[in-house]
């Protein structure tokens, strides 16, 4: 019984935490373009914004988090200040007035990823649970919550509005109060030892591994591919039936895909949900690096399907590629997180999850934004896809040439 129902807690706490993200991050891009008229470059910088938070605050946040404030306290904190700043940017409408609170909303919700993480781990390890096998089922509902609040937004009409940011707000004040209720998180304070141990920094020699480090790398060359689908998706499906965009064809206006195109969207993390179940299957009989593999050539199929779909009689490739999505993300982020917490020390737990998501949510994401927002200004709809596509196969190539996979190299 006392599992059960910590069990509940944590879906309480992962069902809030990404439905604060899921409220705005798949519908910005359309509002921030379609409302405010922003072009791809500033669209895409606004998604870029996640990866220069992510370069310091999740590594930052998760250091305060091992040696000052217990991870589940800093984790309301985060949120209460991440539900301040998108009550600000909802106000604005002008680039410089909504870039900078918004860069502030990022810089505070981005950590809480790998702080709950590390919440989840925490109080799953008290318990005497095993995280590969019971966090995934309480994850899942984290993409439960991003599907509850994407379709919220599109059945309000908020997701071409402001009100989205109220949302999510909303919800993250919820979460901040929740988060102090939650089991009590460790805290290594300072007894002695280097400078980089003062200074929380220890989580950073992880690189001195080479698997670790080639890990690491990879995680922030496949993390570039994270934000692209969450930048372009949505305004590029919603195109094919808006009179001012090139892809635009009369036949497609009023078609479900135009009009609920971030419902078509949930379907991807529906996707997600179905795959979180089996990634403890998939860890234990193939290993990191085959699930890996499996993430990144799932990239190559998501983007190459989006640039051959369409609204009409080619929405099947559409709903193909939200299907595949869910091994994309999954297979990369969540077993990432959990390889993550297997191979590192409990005292450095939160700093290295914060590690993890500098390096694919900040360095990855940051270059990939940028990057995708120069890529679909050359090349144009739907070109860019392809090119999209063409990269993640390459990474994949190199991938498995490059990466030994830990258990394989045990188990001999």
């Amino acid at each position: 019984m006392k599992n059960k129902t910590l069990t509940f807690r944590l879906i309480v706490m992962n069902f809030l935490q990404y439905a604060a993200w899921g409220s705005w991050l798949i519908s910005l891009g359309a509002y921030l373009s379609s409302v405010l008229g922003f072009s791809p470059i500033e669209v895409a910088s606004f998604y870029a914004l996640q990866g220069i938070a992510s370069l310091f605050m999740p590594a930052l946040l998760g250091i305060v988090a091992d040696k000052y404030i217990p991870a589940q306290k800093t984790l309301g904190i985060a949120h209460f200040l991440t539900a301040a700043f998108l009550i600000a940017a909802s106000f604005q409408t002008s680039y410089s007035g909504i870039y900078p609170l918004m860069l502030g909303a990022v810089c505070f919700y981005m950590p809480t990823i790998s702080l709950s993480n590390t919440v989840a781990f925490n109080a799953l390890n008290k318990a005497g649970m095993d995280t590969v096998k019971d966090f995934p089922p309480i994850r899942v509902f984290g993409t439960v919550g991003f599907i509850a609040a994407m379709w919220a937004v599109d059945l309000t009409g908020f997701n071409i509005t402001n009100k989205q940011m109220w949302l999510s707000a909303g919800i993250s004040i919820a979460l901040g109060l929740y988060s102090f209720t939650l089991p009590a998180c460790p805290i290594n304070k300072d007894k002695g030892g280097s400078l980089v141990e003062k200074l929380g920094l220890k989580a950073f020699s992880l690189f001195k591994e080479k698997k670790m480090a080639i890990f690491f790398i990879f995680s922030a060359l496949l993390g570039m591919a994270l934000q692209v689908t969450n930048t372009f998706a949505d305004g590029y499906i919603k195109g094919f039936g808006d009179p001012s965009s090139p892809l635009y064809d009369a036949k497609y206006v009023g078609t479900f895909g135009v009009d609920h195109s971030t419902m078509l969207i949930s379907l991807s993390q529906i996707s997600e949900t179905l795959c979180i179940l089996l990634i403890p299957f998939f860890l234990k009989k193939l290993g990191i690096k085959k699930v890996m593999l499996i993430s990144m050539i799932a990239w190559v199929f998501r983007f190459g399907l989006l640039g051959t779909g369409n609204p009409g009689e080619g929405v099947w490739m559409f709903i193909l590629s939200m299907i595949v999505y869910g091994m994309a993300f999954d297979f990369f982020n969540i077993s990432g997180a959990l390889f993550v917490e297997q191979e590192t020390d409990k005292s450095i737990s939160a700093s290295a999850q914060g590690v993890f998501m500098l390096m694919t949510n900040g360095l990855g994401a940051f270059v990939g934004s940028y990057l995708a927002g120069y890529v679909v200004s050359f090349f144009g709809w739907p070109q860019s896809w392809f090119v999209f596509a063409c990269y993640a196969l390459v990474v994949a190539v190199a991938f498995f040439f490059l990466f030994k996979d830990p258990q394989k190299k045990t188990a001999k």
